[in-house]
């Protein structure tokens, strides 16, 4: 039966990269916090050719050429002739938008707030000087990029994590295009406005043109370049030929993103090495709280299994690289909100997995499609 299959056997799906994000991430620490003792102002000076506005850098020129390839393979993978087809199924996508929107912004603020602003406040002294020149608490930055996870809903991994649920892979592919809209509005208006509550300088311009750039280019990009190559070359080329070559281009520009943030965070890390525990607790917390609201609310609505593994696996999962772009734009390379970012691809995969096998072991709580479909024609010869 295919339902015997084990989560290892389909994680054969995952590239190396994915597979092992977490190790990748943990390899990317050590080499950034090496790089910043053998180099210390390598990262410096890199971060320092930027665009200024009013004498305050606005754009590091290097992170955002990096930031732009990091973004750009995963928009050019979305099909976004899937939206038309949301409207066949509308309850999974408007559950998913409530959740991404209404819930997971705020249940991230909150849960932050309380674990890194009382619970391990003790642990986290210090303050730092921002991109504008403003000095803030290291906790509050901490909470900015938890804040800054929490309103990016979804990557194109969450591609892979419904495939090894067995789930409708349609409506993933439905989702990751309308978050990817949606975030054009909707990201900067939340991100504004909770950086705001949480005592952050909100530099407006810097956040729009972080949109902009991390966000509206890459997908506006991609959109056409998906066109044009499948216009030109066909889907089957463009599948296995483009997508083949662009990926490791995406995993470079993540990577060495990675060493250089490291390369500034090294002695934090060192003087604290705990730092990242205690920003991956609340993390942890959050992202299951967050599955398992939408797999609860999905039950009650008799979603299908199909629908609803995906439908909790979107809401878990984060959009780490806008996140990490935003926060290096806002805060810089080497800010505390940065740093939370990272620590939300670091435990990824391995959160993300062990909510695919809870959903493959409880499949059996929900109606299949085909059970529906078997329904269906039952009472269609009763009404007959």
């Amino acid at each position: 039966m295919a339902e015997n299959i084990t989560i290892t056997e389909k994680t054969k799906g995952l590239n190396v990269f994915e597979k092992y994000l977490t190790l990748w991430v943990g390899l990317c620490i050590i080499a950034g916090i090496v790089l910043g003792r053998l180099a210390p102002g390598l990262a410096e000076s890199l971060d320092a050719m930027a665009i200024y506005v009013d004498d305050a850098p606005v754009v590091s020129i290097p992170i955002a050429i990096a930031l732009f390839f990091m973004m750009f393979p995963i928009m050019v993978k979305i099909d976004f002739g899937e939206v038309i087809s949301a409207g066949k199924s509308p309850k999974p996508v408007l559950l998913t938008l409530i959740v991404n929107w209404g819930i997971k912004p705020f249940t991230m603020f909150a849960i932050a707030t309380f674990f890194l602003g009382y619970v391990f406040r003790g642990f986290i002294p210090g303050t730092e000087i921002v991109t504008d020149g403003t000095e803030v608490e290291l906790f509050r930055s901490y909470i900015s990029g938890a804040i800054l996870l929490g309103i990016a809903p979804c990557t194109a991994m969450v591609l892979m994590w419904g495939h090894l649920a067995r789930g409708n892979q349609g409506h993933t592919l439905v989702m990751v295009a309308i978050n990817s809209l949606t975030m054009l509005v909707l990201y900067g208006v939340l991100g504004g406005w909770l950086l705001g509550v949480n005592e952050m300088p909100v530099p407006w311009e810097a956040l729009l043109l972080s949109i902009g750039i991390y966000v509206a280019l890459p997908l506006i990009a991609g959109y056409f370049t998906r066109k044009w190559i499948i216009q030109a070359k066909g889907l089957v080329w463009f599948e296995a030929k483009f997508l083949h070559y662009l990926t490791p281009v995406s995993v470079i520009a993540l990577l060495g993103t990675l060493i250089l943030l490291f390369s500034f965070k090294g002695d934090t890390i060192i003087e604290n090495p705990l730092t990242i525990v205690w920003i991956a607790i609340p993390l942890f917390i959050q992202t299951v709280l967050i599955f398992a609201i939408t797999y609860f609310i999905a039950k009650l609505l008799r979603f299908t299994y199909e629908d609803a593994a995906p439908t909790a696996m979107i809401g878990a999962s984060n959009h780490f690289e806008v996140a990490i772009a935003t926060a290096t734009m806002l805060f810089g390379l080497g800010s505390g909100a940065a740093l939370a970012t990272v620590v939300g691809v670091l435990i990824e995969v391995p959160v993300m997995l062990m909510l695919v096998k809870f959903c493959v072991r409880t499949s059996h709580w929900f109606p299949r499609v085909a059970q529906q479909e078997a329904t269906g024609k039952e009472a269609a010869v009763e009404i007959a």
